[in-house]
């Protein structure tokens, strides 16, 4: 028996970050959207745990017990005394190390692929917590929808969403490690008094009324003058895709993947295109949100 789960990336439409706290971690509101680009994560009973992966840059997936998938696994089976012999093979489509919580999710989907097989039972709030010790992202790829994450982004409150909302993301050539740019930004904000971060209401409330131009004036995300002093580059692909008429740019979290906020799907296709054609990017990918987040697809 096999147990496969898709599982969404994710857009931050807010980021708002707050200053170093004693533990290393910095306080956020995080307001997440899913998005239709998916990974599938199937588990398979194994002699011992194991982990392989297909698809788009496959090859910077780690393949041992660092890797999300696996450490959900030996989580989920610490927790209910039994061993993690399974092999989760991820098929990748969600971009990697782009900003957009491809591993976060395969944590999640891993998470649920093992809970299932193994009829463990576990309630959901369970399975949050456990997604919680793995990282401040996984929470939400586990739920999906939109949702605002506060803390380090793991508390999480569902939104309300009104419509569909069209994105094109443009991938770079090279990444960029989170860890980075978080140090980029306590860098760039040494002396300065940082407030408590919170959501901002015209954005929740642009939102439920699922109304882009209304959103497109309220996106943002603190990390991004980080992101950029680290990959300055960034900074041609936005303003490429705002010269083809999307309603919003923004680096897309940590980065180094970028974020463009479209009318719909034609106005996605002509962004995308132009982003293509400016030799900004490596490759451009269009989705529309909000998602569902780790779903059973088959078993």
């Amino acid at each position: 028996m096999s147990v496969t789960v898709r599982v969404p990336a994710k857009v931050n439409v807010q980021l708002a970050v707050g200053a170093a706290r004693p533990d290393g971690f910095h306080p956020l509101a995080n307001v997440f959207l899913a998005v239709g680009l998916y990974d599938e994560v199937t588990v398979t009973p194994a002699d011992e745990l194991r982990v392989t992966c297909e698809g788009p840059d496959a090859d910077q997936v780690p393949l041992d017990r660092t890797n999300l998938a696996a450490r959900a696994a030996i989580a989920l089976a610490e927790r209910y005394g039994r061993s993690p012999d399974v092999h989760l093979h991820i098929a990748k489509d969600i971009p990697v190390a782009g900003g957009m919580a491809g591993g976060s999710a395969d944590g999640a989907a891993a998470l649920v692929a093992c809970d299932t097989l193994w009829q463990t039972g576990a309630s959901r709030e369970e399975l949050l917590d456990i997604c919680a010790e793995l990282g401040s992202d996984v929470p939400f790829s586990l739920v999906g929808g939109a949702a605002l994450g506060i803390g380090r982004g793991e508390q999480l409150t569902p939104l309300e969403v009104g419509g569909a909302f069209h994105w094109v993301f443009a991938m770079a050539d090279r990444g960029l490690s989170t860890p980075a740019v978080f140090r980029a930004f306590d860098r760039l904000g040494e002396g300065v008094d940082m407030p408590t971060p919170v959501a901002s209401q015209e954005l929740l409330d642009a939102l439920a009324k699922g109304d882009p131009d209304a959103l497109a004036v309220t996106v943002s995300n603190d990390l991004q003058p980080a992101a950029l002093s680290l990959f300055p580059e960034l900074a041609d692909t936005l303003a490429a895709g705002r010269a083809a008429g999307a309603l919003a740019a923004l680096v897309s979290g940590s980065g180094p993947t970028t974020a463009f906020l479209v009318r719909g799907p034609e106005s996605a296709a002509t962004v995308a295109q132009a982003l293509l054609a400016s030799g900004t990017c490596r490759t451009v990918r269009t989705a529309s949100g909000p998602a569902p987040g780790a779903t059973i697809a088959g078993r």
